[in-house]
This record gives structure tokens, sequence and C-alpha cells, in this order.
């Protein structure tokens, strides 16, 4: 990958190009990461107008409905911790490992263009990095100031309500718009101006869909406007949880991991405290010290009483806290994030089983077509608010009662904020999904990790939403949609990657095929920037 020369065409291109009217107009939905970097390629060739429109907050926004749902257990259904600036990943652990390559020079142009915007130059050359939502927060501010520096569109607060479509063809989207405040560079930015408009529509020559997988509303007015959709396999779960120290001394061992510090001093103390009681009357030799442990467990024989599944651990996230990521009021899941000091009491991580898209478990939902899988989660995120009395408190169980089937007497301490609640999570899965966790945990990942099945480990409930449940036919070649010309699919919930990183990387395909398409003036330069390819896991 050769950045600069693509940077060179790209300011010739930008100097000698129209005005923005006269440029193909591209409108693009969700301010995740594959909408950002699409928009961000797009808006850098000078050739054309992105238009991004996100239905959630800007980031600063976007904390004071975190903070009203961790405070009043209110749910902005447009703003929480799925739906706003930088998508579902603003607040998690902000991983940037991938299964694509990390070598690759679509993956390192990501890093090197995270670093750019200001994240910290050691993401470049760790093994397993990770940004934290602290440092999300502030580079995606600078991110949305440099795309409409470059000419591009930001519309916060709009959702995109119907998609366009006539004669096999997509030419725009209606958007419901809500009030917007925006803050940036320390200075307050005036709501934008709706002209007294709740509805508005976005015109364009080719519209980028790049929603998460939690836009199930975006499915369904997909399904009846006739786009084809196809289903694929998921996995569900909880969230464990278990002390820090606990992890560090599994993974470590009680002569090292005394040697994990955090730079928070209540943390630290707690860690150190632990591990001078097991090495009592052991004089400490070790200098230096270590990173806060975390672990990846997987297990491809996770036996449900008739066949293997597969099971394993998902984002884990060391020296975090589980949050509510639910996006309806009656809906209950979760997710785990930590900031970058990764300095909390707990470590936690989904622990999930694979369901396929020709499941048994699935058939009571079929009457919903491809749609089943999404039914599902549904379908369990509603009991999963029943178990927890119906006010965003989470039902827990320990570990141990899990596997044995019973109901937790007590519980322990818990990160998560708006309250904990004994419930029998055993039983809100279908049998077979049950009995397979409960083997993998048994079998499995305490053989592999000798003390993960601990007696204070919290199970949370419930982990829904891993991945998409769908996918979107996309054309291997053009990367449209099956069916919708000028149509691009893209990112996770689209059903074409999984995580902040591969979910960037199919942004920039995808841009690179709209500019192959319309952009004819670029000829092949940038159309072979980032080759579409095929990777572990995903389809481009």
């Amino acid at each position: 990958l050769d950045d600069k020369k693509l940077k060179g065409q790209d300011d010739d291109i930008a100097n000698n190009a129209e005005d923005s009217q006269a440029k193909p107009r591209i409108v693009i939905v969700g301010a995740g990461p594959a909408g950002l970097f699409c928009a961000l390629s797009l808006a850098s060739s000078g050739l054309c107008t992105p238009i991004l429109l996100e239905r959630g907050q800007p980031v600063e926004t976007r904390g004071k409905s975190i903070g009203a749902l961790i405070h009043r257990r209110c749910v902005d259904p447009e703003s929480n911790f799925s739906f706003g600036e930088g998508g579902a990943g603003t607040w998690s652990d902000g991983k940037l490992t991938t299964r694509i390559g990390r070598n690759s020079g679509s993956v390192r142009y990501v890093l090197e263009t995270l670093v750019k915007y200001g994240a910290p130059e050691r993401i470049l050359v760790e093994g397993a990095p990770h940004l934290g939502t602290d440092n999300l927060v502030r580079l995606l501010r600078n991110m949305r100031e440099d795309l409409r520096e470059l000419g591009g569109e930001i519309h916060f607060g709009t959702k995109a309500t119907k998609y366009l479509i006539e004669d096999g063809k997509i030419r725009g989207v209606e958007a419901e718009c809500v009030e917007v405040n925006e803050r940036t560079k320390s200075k307050l930015v005036d709501s934008e101006v709706r002209e007294h408009e709740s509805f508005k529509t976005f015109h364009g020559d080719a519209v980028v869909l790049a929603t998460g997988h939690s836009a199930r509303d975006v499915y369904e007015e997909l399904y009846k406007a006739g786009v084809e959709l196809e289903p694929k396999g998921f996995a569900v779960g909880f969230r464990i949880e278990h002390p820090q120290r606990l992890i560090n001394e599994i993974q470590y061992g009680k002569d090292w991991g005394g040697r994990v510090f955090t730079k928070r001093p209540s943390t630290d103390t707690v860690n150190t405290e632990h591990f001078e009681k097991l090495s009592e009357g052991t004089e400490e030799s070790h200098q230096g010290t270590l990173p806060v442990a975390s672990y990846r467990l997987a297990t491809d024989k996770a036996f449900d009483g008739e066949q293997n599944r597969g099971a394993y651990s998902f984002c884990m996230c060391p020296g975090g806290q589980i949050v509510p990521s639910s996006t309806e009021e009656g809906e209950l899941c979760i997710n785990g994030m930590s900031f970058s000091n990764r300095d909390s009491l707990w470590a936690n991580s989904a622990l999930v089983v694979t369901v396929s898209q020709d499941d048994p478990i699935l058939d009571k939902y079929r009457s919903h077509g491809c749609l089943a899988g999404l039914e599902f989660q549904r379908d369990i995120e509603r009991k999963a608010y029943e178990l927890g009395g119906m006010n965003m408190t989470v039902p827990v169980q320990r570990l141990t009662d899990y596997v044995n089937g019973v109901v937790s007497s007590s519980i322990p301490a818990s990160s998560y904020r708006l309250g904990a609640i004994s419930a029998p999570l055993h039983e809100i899965y279908p049998k077979p999904l049950y009995n397979a966790l409960s083997y993998a945990i048994t079998e499995h990942f305490e053989k592999q990790m000798p003390g993960f099945l601990f007696e204070d480990a919290l199970l949370h409930g419930v982990e829904t939403r891993t991945s998409s449940p769908l996918r979107l036919v996309r054309n291997r070649t053009t990367l449209q949609a099956g069916g919708v010309d000028n149509l691009y699919p893209a990112g996770e919930g689209a059903g074409f990657a999984g995580g902040i990183v591969s979910a960037a990387v199919d942004g920039l395909v995808v841009a690179n095929a709209i500019k192959a398409k319309f952009l004819t003036a670029d000829g092949d330069g940038n159309g072979n920037a980032f080759k579409s390819s095929k990777s572990i896991g995903f389809d481009y």
C-alpha cells in the first residue's frame, strides 16, 4: 500500500474538482467504523460529497444519554450504548485485533489513520492493541471535524426510515430528524437547523448501508422493500465477570501476578494485597510491571446432548465493566467496556454458544422468514428484562450454580451499575444451548484455564448481539446489494465484518467500489487501494 502515492493522487484530483453540487452525492447511513472510514475515503478523493447520516447523537451528547440511562434507567432508543457517533464500539474496550491480517496494507492504514486522529502510537506495535472508550471519544471528534473540512456532511439525530427504491435502483432515503447539540474544540455549536422539519429526504447517487447489528428496524424496512437478505449463524450467551486479581493470578501465577499495576491506587492496592497473602513468608524477587491480564477461550466440542456446538469467549474486557446495551424499552441485553487504563476491579467477557441459520431452536420463529434469528434474540432479551424485574436490573447467577442448574442464594459484587438480582439464568435459553455452554465451561474452559470455574465468577444475562443474525446479499464483484443497484451494504450490521478494524476496512473496500463505478476520472489508481478479499470468518 503506497499511502503517499494515493494521497498525492487525491490531492491533485481535489484541486481540480468541480464544486460539490456537481459531484456525485453518496448517502452513508451509520457513523460507525464502516461509515466513517467510507465517508473519509470518499471525501479525501475530492470527487464526491459523502452525506453521513447518524440516528444517534455526537459523542459529547451521547454521553449525556448514557448518563440518563445509568442514573435514571431511561433508555433513549436513538442515543445509547449502541447508537450514536462511532457506533457500539465507542463504549467498549476498543479492541483493534482482527482476523483479516494484522500486517495487511488495509489494516495498517486503518491503524495509522486512528493514530492520525489521536489514538496513541503504541497501537501500531502492540500485539493486541486497544483504545478504550476515553481515547475513542477524542479521536471521533477529530475525525468529524476533518470530514467536514474535506467537504463531507454529517447529520446527527437523523434516522433513516425509508429507502427510496425505484425500478431496481436506490435514489436516496427518507429520515426522521431530532434536535442535535454538538460541541467541538471546547465550543458549543448551535443546534442543527432543521427548518422545523421532522422528516427530510436525502437524495443520492448511491447509498451505503453501514448500520450496526442492533438497528433491527433497518432489517425490517429492507425486508419489506424487497432487498435480498439471508440468515446466517450467530452466537448468544452471557457476560461472565471475575475479580481481575483472580485472572491475574491464573494467567501470571502467584509469583508474577502481583506485578500488575494500573496506576489506579485503589485497584492496585487490592491486587497487591491479594498476592501478598498468597506469597506470605516469601520475599518478592521480581521487578518490572505487567499489563492487566486477559484471556481467550474456545472449543468446537461443546456437546448439547445431541451434537457439538462452538462455544467461546468474546470481547474480553480486562479491568472493565458491564453495561446495558439495550436499544428498546422492555428488552435487556448487555455488553462489556473498558477505559484505556483498564483499571477497574473486574474482568468480564462474553461467553457464547453458536446458533446456525438452520438450527432447530429457531423453528418456532420460522414464521418471520429470514428474520427468525432476530426474533429469537428479541425474545431472549425480553425474558432477561422480566427476570431482572423490568427496571434494567441485570439477572445474575454464580457460575458454579449455573452449571449445577440451581439459583444462587447469594451473589458477589458486580460492576453493573444499575443493580443485579439473583435469577435462574440456566432456564433462559433453550436446553441445547444451556447444555452446550455448561459442557464447555466444565469440560473445556476450566481445563484450559484452571480456576476459571470460580465461586465468585458471576454470569450476567444476556449477551445476544455478538454479531448480526442476517447478511445483506452482496455482489462479490460490484459490492452492491442483491437486486438493488447503487445500494452498498457495509460493515458489521450488514454481515461483512466483526469488530472495529474489519468494519473500517470494509468501509474502505466499499468506498473503492463506489469510486470505481462513479468516479471514472480516478481510473484504476484509487480503485485498487484496498482490494476486497476472502477473509477468515467474513465474505467480502
